[in-house]
């Protein structure tokens, strides 16, 4: 029987480490020829799949599949598609069979969030019933930090790293202008739900470097009344303050505060972005001058400042997914196990997808302060070793050096396919 072919693809949004999980994939399956034959990658994810817009990976060399490792973003493509119920959309999995039939797909590698882990486990049983079987893998990926049962997920030690200089430099910023002009700086960092990449922004401030900074978090439930006087507090004590807030915090009405009616530093109606109208509130309030800015895409792109442990780490993920799918596991993901603080120490255990599906990991209520608004030092434990190291990209010019992939089209073999 001829050895079966791979298929990866990326979902959600991309991180600065993502390909080095898609080259630490394309990598041990090259070693394994014997085993595995091609790779083929999905065009924007699992859309590829369904649309059969497969990518030849064998197309691109040895050196710029090892590229891959320093440039950020998705080098395939990916999407915002999440499959619907097995019963809902039956047709979209059968296609997919379907797909992977047609190219001779065993081996099914998705690199994504939790609604990824959700596909392949969808995938995984449906395979087995249509009598197809497919070894379906989930490689872990998420800014967010959300996935349960791994210690941290790969993408967010680089953008924890990013927030964290980022603060760190913007302070000093402040603290040379506060005198007579900006006196608070509001950024506002991802995280609808979960406030890990917003925690990362108490880094900044350390016992060798003591800055004033407030944070909001999703998981606190947002008090203007308590905020204001934080904030004012910092001020009259240290002359400015920065402040950090995700882009999920809520009211304590559970509405995000985006969406309370409030104008921002313009007078417009908000339609989005917390950072405005926590800045409009500081200005109404209290009077300082202020600044705001919004991290966005920055803070996930930033490849150049890239945390070395998550770049390690999402190699050694995608690796690991390969060797479980040659050692017959299924329906799994592989995920980092925490062996010690300081020493930083990790292993990469296996985490059952029936477990991690739709499951989100919040930030634990003891890694807060007791006011809601920084970090505690279990909290600094556990993210300071997930920033550390750097693993600068190749630059010429000034510029970094990012590889851009052939990503040759495999021929298709089947009809047009609506979504």
């Amino acid at each position: 029987m001829a050895k079966k072919n791979a298929f990866y693809a990326q979902s959600g949004g991309v991180t600065a480490v993502i390909n080095a999980s898609a080259c630490g994939v394309i990598e041990t399956a090259r070693k394994h020829k014997d085993k595995i034959g091609k790779v083929y990658a999905g065009r924007n994810g699992i859309i590829g799949a369904l649309t059969e817009d497969l990518i030849d990976t064998s197309k691109d060399s040895a050196k710029s599949i090892a590229a891959l490792r320093h440039t950020p973003s998705g080098a395939f493509g990916s999407c915002r598609f999440k499959l619907k119920g097995l019963e809902e959309n039956k047709a979209q999995y059968e296609r997919l069979i379907e797909v992977f039939k047609a190219h001779n797909i065993g081996y099914f590698f998705y690199n994504g969030g939790g609604d990824s882990a959700d596909t392949c486990y969808k995938v995984s049983q449906l395979s087995a019933k249509m009598g197809y079987p497919v070894q379906a893998i989930h490689v872990p990926k998420t800014v967010d930090n959300d996935l349960p049962i791994t210690d941290c997920c790969p993408g967010f030690g680089s953008v924890a790293k990013y927030v964290a200089v980022s603060v760190r430099e913007a302070s000093f910023d402040v603290a040379s202008m506060a005198k007579t002009s900006t006196k608070v700086f509001v950024v506002e960092v991802m995280g609808r739900h979960a406030g890990w990449i917003a925690a990362a922004g108490g880094l900044a401030s350390d016992g060798k470097c003591n800055l004033p900074i407030v944070i909001l978090f999703p998981e606190i439930p947002f008090n203007q009344k308590k905020f204001l006087a934080k904030v004012d507090a910092m001020v009259k004590k240290h002359g400015y303050c920065s402040v950090v807030v995700s882009e999920g915090v809520q009211g304590e009405d559970g509405k995000f505060l985006s969406d309370q009616g409030l104008r921002d530093a313009f007078g417009h109606a908000q339609l989005g972005g917390a950072a405005p109208v926590i800045a409009n509130m500081v200005k109404e309030a209290l009077g300082y001058k202020f600044h705001w800015a919004v991290a966005d895409y920055l803070q996930r792109a930033a490849r150049h400042i890239a945390s070395k442990t998550d770049v390690e780490q999402a190699y050694a993920l995608g690796k690991a997914a390969v060797d479980l799918a040659l050692k017959g596991e299924n329906a799994v993901m592989p995920a980092i196990t925490r062996l010690s603080d300081q020493p930083y120490k990790w292993k990469i255990g296996v985490a059952p997808l029936s477990k991690v599906a739709n499951v989100e990991k919040m930030m634990p209520r003891n890694f807060i302060t007791a006011d809601g608004f920084g970090i505690t030092e279990k909290c600094r434990a556990y993210l300071a070793p997930l920033i550390k190291g750097e693993d600068y990209p190749p630059y010429k010019d000034g510029l970094p050096q990012y590889v851009q992939l052939r990503n040759v089209a495999v021929p298709k073999k089947l009809g047009e396919f609506k979504l």
